[in-house]
C-alpha cells in the first residue's frame, strides 16, 4: 500500500452503510491512509457498532447513526451514497446545495435519458433535471480528466463496468459495429444483502439461470458508455447490443464474454497493440491477451480487471472476436471504483487504499 498522503485527510461520510456496498466502502475507507471516515448513517441498526453488523470489519470505533442526508454531509469533504436504486434519486434536490462532493453507487444518475430510466428502472425519475450530465460517469478508464474535475459522480454498475471495459478500445477505434452479443455470469452479492426468491441460497447454490434477458437495467448504461467512446474517437456509433445475464452459485465476481464481429484484416498482434495502448495508463486493468483466460478467482476481493480474448479465423470479410472480462462486482464493479473516483477527485494517488492483491483462491 502506498504511503500516507501529506496534509489533512479527506473527511468522508457514507449514507446507507448496512448493505454489501456500504460494508465494502467501510472496509476500504476505514484503513485508507488519505481518508478519515467520519460517519456512517443508516435507518437500520441505529446506535450499533459497525462491526456488530459487518463482523468482518474488526474494530472501527464507529456506530451507525440516523441522520438526515443534508446533516450527514455537514463537515465532510465527500459523501458516498450506498443506497438502493430509486432512493438516491429522491435526494437530488436535498444534496444539491451541500459543499461536499458526492459519489452515488446506485443507477439513479447514470443515464442521460429519463425515458430509458423509466423503462429500465420502472418509475419516473423524480429529478430528471439532474440527468443533464452534471453527474459525471465515474469510469476513469473512459475519462479520467472528467472524474478528476467532478463534484458529483454517478459510479458505474457492475455489469456495465465489466462489459464496457472489455470493448472500450474497439469502440474508440470505430471497430464496434453490427450485432454485439454478451453473456455475463454474476455472483449473488450483486443482488444485495436481502434475500429474494431469486437470490435465496438454497435456490442459487447449485443453480445457473438466466434473468432479465435483453432487458437488464445496465443495458442502456453500457450502450451509452460505448456510444460516448465511439464519438470521442471520431466515429459514429453503429452497433446494437444484446445482453444475457446469468445468475451463478458464486458470492463475488463477474465473468463476461462479449462477441464482436471484426474486419478479417485485423490480426492478433494488431489487436493486442490496440488494447495495450488504450489501457497503458489504467493501473487496474490487466490485458492478458489470447494466451491466458480471464477468471474470477484471480481478481476476487481486488480492484483488478482481467481481459483476455479469442480471435477466430477470417470468414469472408469478417472474423469473430470473443472478449472475456473478469472483475469483483463489489470492488471494481462497486465500492472500490467509487473510492478510485474519490482518489482522483481529491488529488490522491489513484491506487491509494485500493491496491491490495486478490484473495487467492
Amino acid at each position: 500500500m502506498q504511503g500516507t498522503t501529506p496534509g489533512p485527510r479527506v473527511r468522508a461520510a457514507i449514507i446507507g452503510g448496512t448493505g454489501y456496498g456500504g460494508a465494502e466502502l467501510i472496509r476500504l475507507l476505514h484503513p485508507h491512509p488519505g481518508v478519515e471516515l467520519v460517519r456512517v448513517t443508516s435507518i437500520d441498526h441505529v446506535g450499533e457498532a459497525i462491526e456488530a453488523v459487518h463482523r468482518n470489519l474488526g474494530r472501527t470505533g464507529l456506530r451507525f447513526e440516523k441522520m438526515e442526508p443534508a446533516a450527514a454531509a455537514e463537515g465532510v469533504d465527500v459523501v458516498f451514497l450506498a443506497l438502493p436504486h430509486k432512493v438516491s434519486a429522491t435526494l437530488g434536490a436535498t444534496l444539491a446545495g451541500v459543499s461536499a462532493k458526492i459519489i452515488d453507487l446506485s443507477g439513479d444518475f447514470r443515464l442521460r435519458d429519463k425515458d430509458l430510466y423509466r423503462t429500465f428502472y420502472g418509475d419516473e425519475h423524480p429529478h430528471p433535471e439532474y440527468l443533464d450530465g452534471s453527474w459525471v460517469y465515474g469510469l476513469p478508464e473512459l475519462d479520467r480528466a472528467a472524474v478528476q474535475g467532478a463534484r458529483q459522480i454517478a459510479s458505474p454498475g457492475c455489469f456495465a463496468t465489466t462489459i464496457a471495459l472489455g470493448v472500450l478500445p474497439l469502440a474508440a477505434r470505430g471497430l464496434l459495429t453490427g450485432a454485439v452479443h454478451t453473456v455475463a455470469i454474476t455472483g449473488s452479492s450483486g443482488s444485495g444483502a436481502y434475500a429474494s426468491p431469486g437470490t435465496h441460497h438454497p435456490l442459487r447454490a447449485n443453480n445457473l439461470k438466466t434473468y432479465k434477458v435483453l432487458n437488464h437495467q445496465h443495458t442502456p448504461e453500457i450502450e451509452q458508455t460505448l456510444r460516448l467512446a465511439c464519438e470521442r474517437g471520431g466515429h459514429a456509433p453503429n452497433f446494437s447490443l444484446a445482453f444475457v445475464p446469468v445468475s451463478a452459485p458464486l458470492v463475488r465476481g463477474i465473468l463476461a464474454n462479449t462477441f464482436v464481429p471484426l474486419p478479417a484484416a485485423l490480426d492478433g498482434p494488431a489487436l493486442a497493440a490496440l488494447f495495450a495502448e488504450f489501457y497503458r495508463d489504467a493501473p487496474f486493468v490487466r490485458v492478458l491477451g489470447s494466451k491466458v483466460g480471464a477468471e474470477v478467482v484471480a481478481v476476487k476481493g481486488s480492484m483488478f480487471v482481467e481481459l483476455s480474448w479469442t480471435l477466430g479465423p477470417p470468414e469472408g470479410d469478417t472474423r469473430q472476436l470473443v472478449v472475456s472480462t473478469a472483475l469483483d462486482n463489489l470492488v471494481k464493479g462497486g465500492a472500490g471504483q467509487a473510492v478510485q473516483s474519490m482518489n482522483l477527485m481529491f488529488g490522491l494517488p489513484e491506487t491509494q487504499g485500493i491496491d491490495a492483491p486478490a484473495m487467492w483462491p
